[in-house]
């Protein structure tokens, strides 16, 4: 699949099912995913892997976090769960904004990986990513927030693919002239 075509086909899939990654597939698709942009090389981010009955530790933290037991089979949703960990560096020189960009950015390159081979993925957060509950079950330090999970599996075969269509981007660009004055499309 060329870089176009995995861009413009990767959704988010909301049914995933078994298998997942192994490990040392996991570690091949992120050893290419920390390619992306990373000003300053900071790596300002872990992951947490959880699979199997782990899952259900983040289960319990959600429904405590949530006052809702139901809320404990959101875990359940992905055979492999990535939970997303931001870990800013103090620095001069890289604002956090772009720590929390280039944490982005590598979930992102993950994600159409993940797409080129074969598996799903989604990103989910919620109001109760990085609640005192969540953050003591993924044992976080005081300075590192949990940005949500990205659920990761095989595309349920039965699940249609959503088609997005392409959007007319012109409406969201805009030039600024020699002069200085902005001229919008």
């Amino acid at each position: 699949m060329d870089p176009a075509q995995a861009i413009v086909t990767r959704r988010s899939v909301t049914k995933l099912t078994g298998p997942a990654p192994s490990d040392d597939e996991l570690i091949g698709l992120l050893q290419q995913a920390v390619t992306a942009p990373d000003h300053g090389l900071l790596r300002p981010w872990r992951l947490v892997v959880v699979r199997g009955e782990a899952r259900h530790v983040v289960g319990a933290a959600l429904a405590l976090a949530s006052a809702d037991q139901r809320a404990a089979d959101k875990a359940l949703r992905a055979p492999l769960l990535l939970s997303i960990v931001f870990r800013p560096r103090a620095s001069h020189k890289v604002p956090e904004w772009e720590q929390i960009a280039a944490t982005s950015a590598m979930v992102q390159n993950l994600c159409l990986l993940l797409h080129i081979n074969g598996w799903g993925s989604i990103w989910r957060t919620g109001s109760h990513a990085d609640s005192p509950e969540v953050r003591s079950a993924l044992e976080l330090d005081p300075s590192e927030r949990s940005l949500g999970w990205l659920y990761v599996g095989t595309p349920d075969p039965v699940q249609p693919v959503r088609h997005v269509p392409l959007v007319d981007v012109r409406a969201h660009i805009s030039t600024l002239d020699e002069k200085g004055r902005l001229q919008c499309a």
